[in-house]
């Protein structure tokens, strides 16, 4: 008796299994949907998840499963947002991220560095692999702008310069910047860092102030639009006396206030309100060894509210980081870029992995 029930309840779940009732989760399978972007409108204090895809059925679609590589906002449109996914291509929202679309004709591609052109919105340029593609159509159509050689590198990063939006840098994985002189047609390498670079930046005050971040090697500032590049040894010194570490995680430069710039390590946060010439540090709750931070903003009418993300956690403070309230992430995943919307600071967005 006792064989005869077991058999008929192995005959039960194979049926149920092979009618798709009972679902078994491949091991490569994302344990939940919580990926994407997230929305708040009210500085962190909440958060939406916002990954709606617009199709033409009107059948509900979204990316929530997907992790990102990159995220940009429009300069010159702060509604207007990019989210470059790991290996799915590129997501593009003209609404606040209330709905999205994809950017089909590029294909399902690791996007992993984005940049707008900050006076013509509809150009923009995509890192994938070790080609940039620009579409000068808001993303309906895309065409190569540069090839590497290197089949192995990768682009690291993108920025276009806010003066002369001809001006466009490329960090290379092995460590150089390139620059093009004519929105992109012709290349050439400025500067040779022999260190991964994982960010640059252009001074929103001055054009000519161009700063990359590398793998360790700390902080480079250019004065001359890149022909010429000097160490900040300051914050190399600051970051060993303060024991934060080399490993920067994100730079931020604040348009309303000239010269204030501030930077993440893996372990802290460090300000400077003369270009990067000198630093303070900016104490935080945890020790530094149990910080791990992601990224970073602040607001830009008022730089007493600061904002950073770890893995777990938002952090908020509104006396320059004197104090800080936590708040814990809406997703599973990590957060890895924030954004303010510089005309309602309210709003803000996070890309997560």
């Amino acid at each position: 008796m006792f064989k005869k029930y077991s058999l008929f309840f192995l005959l039960v779940v194979i049926v149920f299994t092979l009618s798709g009732c009972i679902k078994v989760k491949s091991k490569n399978e994302p344990a939940k949907f919580d990926g994407g972007v997230y929305k708040s409108t009210n500085q962190g204090t909440t958060w939406s998840q916002k990954v709606l895809i617009a199709t033409v059925s009107g059948s509900p679609g979204g990316f929530g499963g997907l992790n990102i590589s990159s995220m940009t906002m429009d300069p010159s449109d702060p509604d207007t947002l990019y989210f470059g996914s790991l290996m799915n291509g590129l997501f593009y929202t003209y609404d606040g991220a209330e709905s999205w679309a994809n950017a089909k004709t590029l294909g399902s591609k690791t996007v992993s560095a984005l940049a707008v052109d900050t006076q013509d919105h509809c150009t923009i340029f995509a890192g994938s692999g070790n080609r940039i593609y620009r579409s000068q159509d808001c993303s309906r159509t895309w065409q190569e702008a540069y090839y590497d050689n290197e089949a192995a590198a990768v682009i690291d990063d993108l920025a276009v310069d806010h003066y002369d939006s001809n001006i466009v840098f490329a960090a290379i994985s092995r460590g150089d910047i390139i620059k093009s002189t004519d929105g992109g047609n012709n290349w050439q390498t400025v500067n040779r860092f022999n260190n991964r670079l994982k960010k640059i930046l252009i001074d929103p005050n001055d054009s000519r102030i161009v700063y990359a971040v590398t793998n360790n090697k700390g902080v480079f500032r250019s004065i001359d639009s890149g022909e010429t590049w000097e160490l900040l040894e300051s914050l190399k010194k600051t970051l060993d006396e303060e024991k934060l570490g080399i490993d920067i995680r994100d730079l931020l430069l604040v348009k309303s206030e000239p010269g204030t710039v501030f930077l993440a390590t893996y372990y802290g946060l460090l300000r400077s309100i003369d270009g990067g010439n000198t630093w303070e540090n900016i104490k935080l709750i945890l020790p530094s060894t149990k910080a791990t931070i992601n990224a970073i903003a602040a607001n830009p009418k008022n730089l007493n509210q600061l904002f950073y993300v770890t893995n777990t956690t938002f952090y908020r403070s509104n006396d320059g980081g004197a104090t800080w309230s936590t708040l814990k992430l809406p997703s599973s995943r990590a957060g890895m870029k924030l954004y303010i919307n510089p005309e309602n600071p309210n709003e803000m967005y996070m890309g997560v992995k």
